[in-house]
């Protein structure tokens, strides 16, 4: 990896084609494998722009979702190296790509070490010498995946009937994934799914090739040491290793927010650094057994990255992340959703995007998973949600059904934003006689679920223009709340160098530290907790909520205590810090 970030997954659409715009300079990105209708029409599209021949997987076909995964994400590998042995011809001098990739690294990179001594030197023989180095330092970034574990719904044959485990969702994309030519790694979020866990094991390409190393690779992505610690022991014993941990704020990121029990992202890295030698020490004798009983003997444990993500704004941020805590990288998701040329938003929104307010990003309750998901006030889908209402026609029609959850409505199950559910769940509300105002917030909480299949897709298709006939075209985004501070739409070159200290795109803009935005988000859903459960407080909430504001006291403890490594003593962000750390503290006690 010559960079040290990565761009994060983004919704369905927004990253599904980031690697062919990225990885040629060496940027790694994250593709969503959830949606593999989207996939495939991408795949045809890419098709089309290379001049390839496209022949469509019909959904109808024996295991067609993994074929599809597989064949795209082959296209994407394709594409990808094609760029790069482009690249690597500029033989005689260098090209507008090659200065490109070059000018888009690291600061202080070998690289541009190497290109700034090719630009003074004289003699043509040296240069042709330093100009066949940098050729060969050239890397692509990863094409990594994304599979919400638990977006595992089983599937049914053209006759009704349950098909086996082996053809869920999850499962199907993961073969998809292991059956391509990309060597990169899937990255596992959403908690655990035990039966995806224990087919990951079946799975030989998760298995040390001769060398030690893995073609195939797993990424965790974990809120908290514990969690971590829990789901790398289950796999451990069935003979898999994590890679990496990739340590995401709960609240302060985009898409879904899962929410710690009040641990913060300092104290939680914190523990990811004291303990880093101790997880691969308590580990490897686990893993070792289960590899010794697939007859595979190893050395010496195998390498673990750790690398966080959620709510970064700064270079200053990005610095103290990667040295404070020795991380191997960090991530950069909602900002890059402002960058063309990294990702796909489609003009509405992008426009609507860069002239957004605060105000326009919320935490919602409008997933159907039911887990707090990062909404946006101007987007076309809560427009057409409200819209619905208004016309007494709440709920989406559910043709895609990757959110649908067990009911009890139906012998199939059903998703909590689909058109039916929410009448039969309004009929039900209306049999209860509650007064007007429990009524009204009951029914908003109905009717908040909108439908994310499509409304995560949509921004692709109307991008490449290949909406087809009768579709919606309204796009759902999720945006994490440290968009608001990027105010414009922004080249490549420009968020890159505001990553590494080159440029800053915010010198304009008052924003606090990413550990305040993520403690008073934090203060906002316990807030919020203590407002929804106060009419029947038990025991256990009590707990709860005295448990959730010790941590945040702790951890307000904790950042007091880095305030100098954070900040240059007396310097105004020391003194705005320590202020907002001290409002912080008055909320949590108020409570």
């Amino acid at each position: 990896m010559t960079h040290t970030f990565h761009i994060p997954v983004l919704g369905l659409a927004f990253s599904i084609d980031s690697p062919i715009k990225v990885a040629q300079y060496g940027i790694s990105s994250v593709i969503s494998i959830v949606d593999d209708e989207l996939i495939e029409r991408m795949r045809k599209y890419y098709a089309s722009q290379i001049g390839k021949l496209f022949t469509g997987i019909s959904s109808q076909e024996e295991d067609a979702r993994a074929k599809r995964i597989t064949a795209y994400l082959d296209l994407v590998q394709d594409i990808v190296t094609s760029q790069i042995e482009e690249l690597k011809k500029s033989t005689q001098e260098i090209s507008d790509s090659l200065k490109k990739y070059i000018d888009l690294q690291p600061t202080h990179s070998p690289m541009r070490e190497a290109y700034t001594q090719y630009l003074t030197e004289n003699s043509s023989e040296k240069k042709h010498f330093i100009l066949s180095d940098l050729l060969t330092n050239i890397k692509a970034g990863s094409i990594d995946v994304n599979i919400m574990s638990k977006v595992d719904k089983i599937n049914y044959d053209k006759k009704g009937n349950e098909l086996d485990a082996y053809y869920s969702d999850a499962s199907a994309a993961l073969r998809g994934f292991v059956n391509s030519k990309i060597k990169s790694s899937v990255v596992l979020s959403a908690g655990m799914n035990p039966r995806l866990y224990s087919y990951i094991a079946e799975l030989p390409q998760f298995l040390p090739n001769i060398n030690g190393g893995f073609d195939k690779k797993i990424t965790l992505k974990v809120s908290d040491y514990r969690s971590a610690l829990i789901q790398a022991k289950f796999l451990a014993k069935k003979g898999v290793w994590i890679s990496e941990y990739r340590v995401e704020s709960g609240l302060n990121c985009g898409g879904h927010a899962f929410a710690t029990d009040g641990f913060l992202l300092g104290p939680i890295l914190d523990e990811f650094k004291q303990k880093r030698a101790q997880l691969q020490e308590e580990l490897f004798p686990l893993y070792h057994a289960a590899l010794l009983d697939k007859k595979i003997k190893l050395e010496k444990a195998p390498t673990i990255k750790i690398t966080a993500q959620g709510g970064i704004g700064t270079a200053a941020e990005q610095n103290f992340l990667l040295n404070h805590y020795e991380l191997d990288a960090t991530g950069w998701g909602s900002p890059f959703l402002l960058v063309p040329e990294a990702t796909t938003v489609d003009d509405n929104t992008l426009n609507n995007l860069a002239t957004a307010k605060a105000e326009d990003f919320y935490i919602s309750g409008a997933s159907p998973l039911g887990v707090p998901f990062n909404n946006f006030k101007k987007s076309t889908s809560e427009i057409l949600r409200e819209s619905r209402i208004q016309k007494g026609r709440p709920g989406a029609p559910c043709t895609k059904k990757y959110l649908v959850t067990p009911s009890n409505y139906q012998h199939e199950p059903m998703c909590s934003a689909s058109r039916i559910y929410q009448h039969l769940k309004i009929a039900e509300l209306q049999e209860l006689q509650l007064n007007e105002e429990s009524y009204a917030t009951k029914l908003a909480e109905i009717t908040e679920k909108t439908c994310l299949c499509e409304g995560l897709a949509n921004a692709a298709y109307l991008k490449y223009n290949i909406l087809e006939k009768k579709e919606s075209d309204t796009v759902a985004i999720c945006p994490g709340p440290n968009t608001a501070y990027f105010d414009r739409v922004y080249s490549l070159q420009e968020m890159v160098d505001h990553i590494y200290g080159r440029q800053d795109l915010l010198n304009h803009v008052e924003r606090p530290s990413l550990f305040i935005n993520e403690l008073r988000l934090y203060i906002a859903h316990l807030t919020k907790y203590i407002h929804t459960h106060q009419r029947n407080l038990d025991t256990k909430k009590e707990k709860y909520i005295l448990k959730f504001k010790e941590e945040l006291l702790s951890g307000i403890t904790y950042y007091r205590n880095i305030r100098t490594a954070l900040f240059e003593v007396n310097s105004i962000e020391y003194h705005n810090f320590n202020m907002q750390l001290e409002e912080a503290e008055n909320q949590i006690t108020s409570l």
